[in-house]
């Protein structure tokens, strides 16, 4: 069962990978790319030998360690700048031209070699920078959601976060999973925002789930200690300018093996979707909740709880809004219901790896928001 438990991606799309501050292009494109230098410094000497007119490959020489900076790392980039100076000595020298126009040659060369290294090397310094604080918010970001167990109780578990963005690893999605008296407690929620503070956020909200959830009577208690948690977080940061907007969607569940039933809580967060025999329902709350950690007065915007039928071979998929609002090139939304009623999905970590591939195809590998995903069964879905 271990293996139900898949990690969460960076986002579909071209893999490119910040490696000591430079940018690694990697795919069919890269060795075209890196012959580009190549091609300059050749079509400049021979421009410049045999071109219709003096200096005709002055140009290319030139632009040569400039596209090395690009496209090479800066070893690669200083030898071909070198080589660019010295194959405009030798061009001028063989074609006899005056002492001074070498010298201003070899000068425009030089100097445009100098200051392309130079922004390389100073690209490469921000990379390294900008890599050690995405790999520390990484390590953030796990330490607060961690993947939950492949099982809990009864109920198998597979989950998957990918940001939306393959250069920001941190986002605000988040879930998490509990075994406790009332039976399987799981959470999936969104929060207002990104970067650090999101992520301050998001371990305020699985905390404060985490420690509530195996001694709350009920899911609306349950929401009520998030809800004051969220709001004395935002009291402590009062100060900082997005402190208002620390709130957070969510779905509270609660699985029952023994009774045959699944209840939910609802807080301004989409509903979750329950598969059986090839069918997809999405189960909506008789009630709409607010989000959490707006501060409302007791009892404004709490929604009850909703309880549905769950039995061996259900299977319930809670999703963010990165699945919900996912869009194809027309416009259209992707619907869970109708693009997965039919299949023949057996397992949770099945459901999940489906989900994320056919949301994939559908948005064409572009996505505008990150996407959590998490599937509760209480035996392989058939």
């Amino acid at each position: 069962m271990a293996d139900e438990v898949r990690a969460g991606g960076r986002g579909a799309g071209a893999r490119r990978d910040v490696v000591g501050g430079s940018v690694e292009v990697r795919g069919g494109w890269a060795g075209l790319l890196a012959v580009v230098p190549v091609l300059l410094l050749v079509g400049g000497v021979v421009l410049d030998v045999f071109g219709p007119v003096p200096y005709a490959g002055l140009p290319l020489l030139s632009a040569s360690p400039l596209a090395a900076c690009m496209v090479l790392a800066f070893r690669g980039a200083v030898i071909t700048a070198a080589v660019a100076c010295v194959l405009t000595v030798c061009v001028d020298v063989l074609v006899n031209r005056p002492l001074t126009a070498l010298v201003v040659d070899l000068l425009d060369v030089a100097v445009i070699s100098v200051i392309a290294l130079w922004l390389k090397w100073v690209v490469q310094r921000q990379g390294q920078r900008f890599a050690a604080v995405r790999a520390v918010a990484e390590v953030a970001q796990r330490a607060v959601l961690p993947l939950p167990p492949a099982r809990v109780g009864a109920v198998s578990v597979a989950t998957r976060y990918e940001c939306a963005d393959a250069e920001a690893l941190v986002g605000g999605d988040f879930y998490a999973v509990r075994s406790t008296p009332f039976g399987v407690r799981a959470l999936i929620g969104d929060v207002r925002g990104k970067g650090l503070p999101a992520v301050s956020t998001m371990a305020v909200a699985t905390s404060a789930f985490r420690e509530a959830a195996e001694q709350a009577a009920t899911l609306r208690e349950l929401a009520e200690y998030m809800e004051r948690a969220l709001v004395r977080f935002a009291a402590d940061v009062g100060d900082q300018p997005d402190a208002l907007e620390r709130f957070a969607t969510a779905v509270l569940v609660e699985v029952s093996e023994e009774e045959g039933r699944v209840r939910l809580h609802h807080r301004g967060h989409p509903p979750p979707y329950l598969i059986r025999g090839g069918r997809v329902m999405s189960l909506e709350p008789s009630v709409p909740g607010l989000p959490l950690g707006l501060g409302m007065p007791e009892g404004v915007g709490v929604s009850g709880s909703d309880t549905f039928p769950f039995h061996q071979g259900d299977c319930l998929l809670l999703v963010t809004d990165g699945v919900t609002e996912a869009r194809d090139r027309h416009g259209a939304y992707y619907e869970p219901c109708t693009r997965l009623a039919g299949r023949d999905l057996r397992t949770a970590s099945e459901v999940v790896d489906t989900l994320v591939a056919d949301v994939t195809g559908w948005t064409g590998g572009r996505r505008h928001d990150d996407m959590a995903i998490l599937a509760l069964a209480l035996a392989p879905v058939r």
